[in-house]
């Protein structure tokens, strides 16, 4: 029998992703270990699943526990999707990691791949997640990991470098992307075909297509129609000048680039809206009490846009099964650098992952790509050294950072962030010899 263990099964995904293990016939007489660091939230979450499987009569098994060792041995599979030091988008330490840089006038959208809000997330998210991987290493080394946690492309690499346990980073941008534009050319989604390749929320549409005809000059026809362009303006601002449309939205996507932030001007129109922390989750869980004591109903026995079950099906059927996934660059795309985390098409099956030589980018675009790459490498050198100063230089050389401050006042706003998130970056001390806290929000 199958074992899958969700590590952070609480954080949204361990309902989500449980349902699509759940409509995948090869997957249904899995066991489903689900773990979360908070008893509230795994029961709940527990209790959903254990439903779902009652009522469409599955085999399926469901087991919980808020300690990931107890459930990890002959695991698999194992998905991650956590959110260390606090809620993913509200409260601490995220509210500091908004509202410190915007003091000096970096103003952030989502903040949780990229900049130093991104940085600042890795740096207390990667030590602690890498303890999952050395519990692997010790209890199921030859489980596959398939990681939802942000900042995707700083912890696949981070893994990869730094662990034998096979993993590969799941997002689900492309998906968005393809599905977005296939709307625009007019073209239902399931005749559409492409290939996207380039880093993770900033892979490039390289090919768009329906069988043999080429869907780009649709979407360069959608340039004129300013409608269309106010849905998504920094993408196709970017489409405009360097040729190709880019994955992740335009809210994401300024972030990743000096183009679009520095001032409230650019940031008006573009309709970038400075992202304003609440101090308690807005969003409400389809697994959550209905807020009268009694049990979230259960719904249908659907399938996500994830690409996780898929990779998991292929993996055990040996039917191939084609997606983009986070992976290491060996060569794939060859002007990009070797080691690097790269976001490319992939075919799975018994075999594992196998990801698609892609050859080069256009120059251009790998430039662009390559001045977030130097960012992530010395975000992981931080925390594969316990560097401080390597974590300063990735936030100095953050483009939109670099595009707004001066060095010492990139310096100054590093130094206040460092303090304001001290409790959740013990890693970083040489002499700290305690366990690394893995505070979750209630």
């Amino acid at each position: 029998m199958t074992k899958i263990v969700i590590i952070g099964a609480g954080s949204g995904f361990g309902s989500r992703l449980s349902v699509d293990i759940m409509s995948r016939v090869p997957l249904q007489d899995a066991t489903i270990a689900l773990c979360d660091i908070h008893p509230g939230r795994l029961a709940q979450v527990t209790s959903y699943v254990q439903r779902t499987a009652e009522k469409y009569d599955l085999p399926t098994k469901v087991i919980a526990s808020t300690d990931r060792r107890e459930l990890l041995p002959d695991a698999d599979f194992v998905i991650t999707s956590v959110a260390v030091g606090g809620g993913a988008y509200w409260g601490e330490p995220y509210k500091s990691e908004i509202e410190i840089p915007q003091k000096y006038g970096i103003y952030q959208t989502v903040a949780d791949t990229v900049g130093v809000g991104g940085i600042f997330r890795f740096l207390r998210t990667g030590p602690v997640q890498h303890l999952f991987f050395r519990d692997m290493e010790d209890l199921c080394p030859d489980a596959y990991v398939l990681n939802h946690t942000n900042p995707m492309a700083m912890l696949t690499w981070l893994h990869s470098a730094d662990s034998s346990v096979r993993n590969v980073g799941l997002c689900h941008s492309v998906q968005g992307t393809t599905q977005q534009l296939a709307q625009i050319a007019g073209v239902p989604y399931e005749e559409v075909s492409h290939f996207v390749a380039g880093i993770n929320h900033q892979a490039w549409v390289l090919e768009l297509n329906r069988g043999k005809e080429d869907l780009y000059p649709r979407i360069w026809e959608a340039l004129e129609d300013p409608e269309i362009v106010a849905t998504d303006p920094v993408r196709f601002e970017m489409m405009r000048y360097f040729g190709l449309f880019v994955t992740e939205s335009s809210r994401h996507n300024a972030e990743y680039v000096p183009y679009f932030m520095q001032t409230e001007e650019l940031r008006e129109r573009f309709n970038l809206k400075p992202r304003q922390v609440p101090m308690a989750a807005g969003r409400v869980r389809e697994w959550q009490a209905d807020g009268m004591g009694g049990e979230a109903p259960v719904g249908e026995l659907n399938r996500s846009q994830e690409y996780t079950t898929g990779i998991m099906e292929a993996m055990l059927t040996n039917v191939p099964f084609r997606f983009n996934g986070n992976v290491m660059n060996t060569g794939l795309i060859s002007n990009l650098p070797d080691g690097c985390c790269v976001e490319v098409p992939c075919m799975v099956d018994a075999n594992g992952v196998n990801p698609v030589y892609v050859g080069d980018l256009p120059a251009h675009l790998a430039a662009i790509n390559k001045s977030n790459i130097a960012v992530q490498e010395l975000a992981v050198e931080a925390v594969l050294h316990r560097d401080r100063d390597a974590a300063f230089w990735a936030c100095a050389l953050d483009p939109l950072t670099a595009a707004v401050l001066p060095l010492h006042k990139i310096h100054e706003m590093f130094e206040e962030l460092w303090d304001a998130c001290e409790e959740h970056l013990l890693w970083f001390d040489p002499d700290y010899v305690g366990p690394l806290p893995e505070v979750c929000a209630p």
